[in-house]
């Protein structure tokens, strides 16, 4: 089948059958502060959409009484979530591990009943360039932050084929989703082993041949003979805020460099450096900031109500090689490079890592006008640590470096796989490869 027999529609053609139901999140009075619980059921907020998935660091939690006082805003596999303020040409299809998770109040939730339709098709048609510009476009009112409404969701044009065609098409597509989705639960399985160690040998002092090592008093309690205690600021070489530079090249800025955001953080821990913006910079900034393998950037500004900043990450040399110029990082960021005769960068970025995750970084947060800053210097000054064994450190190395090489791989293998679905997407979502000779066996769900 061509995309010549294919059907135009829009959403408010399905809505008007009774096949689509869509519903705002809860309004901000129907949810209070006593309501956001450490565990229990994930809400999906606007910072939470990605394209077609969703970005799990700093979600949020609700009570289990919560979630049953407002049922209408619990998600189901299947329903598409897009983000109402700033984030309107993004969306998440939720998939069966997500189905029972609850709507954000700042989303709008779509969920197709219509036999003719299937949803993971439609989120495939919701990653092409197209519909991302128009939902911009629809959107958009001068300076005003982009802004999404259930009227500009039931006017978004669907162009499609019948539900076979749409089967097979989502399953050609999702088949590298799974195999993204495989590699990306094998990747945090490696993390947490690789961390698992990390607090074993450095936390609880059980790293191999303590039996024989004495253990002495120390301000952290008693630690293994010959563990010195130093502040940060001992163990760094240097450290420098970012820079963001120009968008254009002028005399002030004539070099191109890439520049990593705290935003980016997350992508490029996975080799993903496609959302680093290229920027001009003068040759000053450049020669003193430019990244190298084994630095460390953390991220210093920004955060929001319930999740503050501090999160970083160690640069690989596979990710440098990436790049086709230099890279920086951004003014929000600290760009830390370790003394490596001190302290193994890796281990230094574990246990930064080790403090974020234990919400010990907290302390050294500041809030002014709804951003939160990390007083990096005081951090410097104030943050003890505890420095193993230099022996002791090469044996742990040696253990996790293999852990983060595997890492790195799969990560890389991602990088590709969202590569070759996206040159396919655009050409099965048109109609432009015809799927309708194609053997393609179609998941029972689907079916």
């Amino acid at each position: 089948m061509t995309s010549s027999n294919w059907t135009q529609y829009t959403v408010k053609d399905f809505i008007d059958k009774g096949e689509v139901d869509l519903q705002t999140g809860p309004f901000g009075t129907q949810i209070h502060a006593s309501d956001y619980v450490g565990s229990g059921t994930p809400m999906i907020n606007a910072r939470n959409i990605g394209f077609g998935e969703i970005r799990t660091e700093n979600l949020e939690y609700l009570s289990e009484d919560t979630v049953k006082r407002l049922l209408s805003h619990i998600l189901h596999t299947g329903d598409l979530v897009f983000g109402r303020k700033g984030t309107v040409e993004r969306h998440v299809l939720i998939r069966p591990e997500y189905d029972g998770w609850f709507q954000g109040t700042d989303c709008l939730r779509i969920r197709f009943k219509s036999k003719s339709i299937n949803p993971r098709f439609v989120s495939y048609t919701f990653l092409t360039d197209y519909h991302k510009q128009w939902m911009i476009n629809q959107s958009s009112h001068g300076a005003t932050m982009t802004s999404l409404n259930q009227g500009i969701i039931s006017r978004i044009p669907l162009n499609l084929p019948d539900i076979q065609t749409q089967n097979k098409i989502a399953s050609i597509l999702s088949a590298y989703d799974d195999l993204i989705q495989n590699n990306t639960k094998r990747i945090k399985i490696l993390e947490e082993m690789a961390q698992a160690i990390y607090r074993e040998w450095f936390v609880n002092f059980r790293f191999p041949g303590h039996e024989d090592v004495r253990m002495v008093d120390s301000e952290f309690g008693l630690v293994p003979e010959g563990w010195e205690v130093k502040p940060v600021k001992k163990i760094l070489r240097f450290s420098i805020s970012g820079g963001w530079g120009n968008d254009l090249d002028d005399e002030l800025h004539p070099t191109p460099a890439y520049v990593i955001r705290g935003t980016n953080i997350p992508e490029v821990r996975y080799l993903n450096i496609e959302n680093c913006p290229l920027r001009f910079h003068s040759n000053s900034n450049l020669k003193n900031r430019k990244i190298i393998e084994n630095d460390i950037i953390m991220e210093i500004s920004g955060g929001g109500k319930n999740w503050g900043v501090g999160r970083s990450t160690l640069i690989p040399k596979k990710l440098l090689q990436k790049f086709d110029l230099d890279v920086i990082c951004a003014s929000f960021c600290k760009f830390i490079r370790v003394n490596p005769e001190i302290m193994h960068p890796l281990i230094f970025q574990m246990l930064l890592s080790e403090l974020f995750n234990n919400n010990d970084l907290e302390k050294y947060q500041v809030q002014s006008t709804g951003i939160k800053n990390f007083k990096f210097e005081v951090f410097s000054v104030k943050q003890m640590v505890l420095l193993p064994d230099i022996e002791i450190q090469k044996q742990f190395v040696s253990y996790v470096i293999p852990i983060k090489d595997c890492i790195q791989t799969l990560a890389d293998q991602n990088v590709n796989l969202r590569r070759t679905r996206d040159l396919l997407l655009p050409k099965l979502i048109s109609g432009e490869l015809d799927v309708s000779e194609l053997d393609i066996r179609i998941p029972e769900a689907e079916a």
